[in-house]
Order: structure tokens, then C-alpha cells, then sequence
């Protein structure tokens, strides 16, 4: 089977075309709750069995996913069933992200932090992260306890760790070496 991201590639970059940049938010919304409800393996299981018709995985998952739909994620998300592509939904999902983030300019910010970070602190971290990567910032945040304290900051291929955990592993390797 070809990669997952050739199988996607068409996909995202079809819906791209398809929405307008003020449409972008909502359907990035209902993409991804779709890209989770495909990893789900019962769901992928009954929409692999052959027995199955498109139209009952199609009712099946937009039950599952419990939101309203537009046209565009409905068309999406039909022509991905009758293809039997659905294990391709959630890097369409990430595909379709990366090309409204690009079109508006913004990058995914996954910020890993050993405690939960309140909406004030976040608010904060990324104003500062904003000034220092010069773009716009869409944040996710992880707890990660094995970092002890301070946070870990991923925005594309660039990593910032002011992590205590990253300081100790620096600590140990000058004291190694």
C-alpha cells in the first residue's frame, strides 16, 4: 500500500481548494473530529468489512462524531469511504492543517509542560514564543511529567527545552565529559 501521506496529499489539497479562507477554522474543526473517529479501531474494522455499504460507514461515523458538518467535510468524507481510505483520515487531517496554516501564516506549537498550564500562563508562554519564532502561533498542550519542571516548545523541526530534565542531561553530559 502506498505511503499515507501520497494517499492524503489529494485529499487535503482537494478540500483546500474547495473551502474559502473564512470557511478554514470550522472545517479544520470538523476534519480533525473526524480524523479521530477513523482512528478508532472497531470503526475501521466495520468499515473495512466488505459487507459494509459507504452510505452505513458514512451514517456511522457522522453519528460518532456528534457535530454538524458542511458540505465540504461531508463530500470529504464520503469520497474517502467510497475509496476505502479511511485509515488515510487523520493525515488528511494534518495535511489539510498544514496548508490553512500556511495560507494564513500560522504554525502548530506543541508545547510540552510537566504540569497543566492555565489559559493566562499559555497566553503568556506563546506571546513571548510568537516574538521569538517571528510568526503566529496555534498551540497544543501536553503534560509530560517526566520533564520535572519548565516546559518543551516544538514548532516545526525547531525545539526549544528550558526543561529541568533537559538542564540535568546538560548538567551530566559537562560532568562526563
Amino acid at each position: 500500500m502506498a505511503e499515507l501521506a501520497t494517499i492524503a496529499r489529494p485529499y487535503a489539497e482537494a478540500l483546500f481548494k474547495a473551502i474559502s479562507a473564512n470557511d478554514a477554522p470550522a472545517v479544520v474543526t470538523q476534519i480533525n473530529t473526524l480524523a479521530q473517529v477513523a482512528k478508532h479501531p472497531s470503526l475501521r474494522a466495520f468499515a473495512d468489512n466488505p459487507k459494509a455499504e459507504s452510505g452505513q460507514v458514512f451514517d456511522l461515523v457522522t453519528s460518532v462524531a456528534n457535530m454538524w458538518l458542511g458540505d465540504g467535510a461531508k463530500n470529504l468524507l464520503r469520497a474517502v469511504i467510497e475509496n476505502g481510505r479511511l485509515v488515510a483520515m487523520p493525515e488528511i487531517a494534518a495535511q489539510f492543517q498544514a496548508l490553512v496554516n500556511a495560507r494564513t501564516g500560522v504554525s502548530d506549537a506543541t508545547v510540552y509542560s510537566a504540569f497543566p498550564i492555565d489559559a493566562g500562563q499559555l497566553a503568556d508562554v506563546i506571546g513571548a514564543l510568537e516574538k521569538r519564532f517571528g510568526r503566529k502561533l496555534n498551540p497544543h498542550v501536553e503534560v509530560d511529567p517526566g520533564l520535572i519542571g519548565g516546559i518543551r516548545v516544538v514548532v516545526g523541526d525547531a525545539v526549544m527545552d528550558t526543561s529541568v530534565k533537559a538542564r540535568l542531561e546538560q548538567m551530566k553530559a559537562a560532568l562526563t565529559a
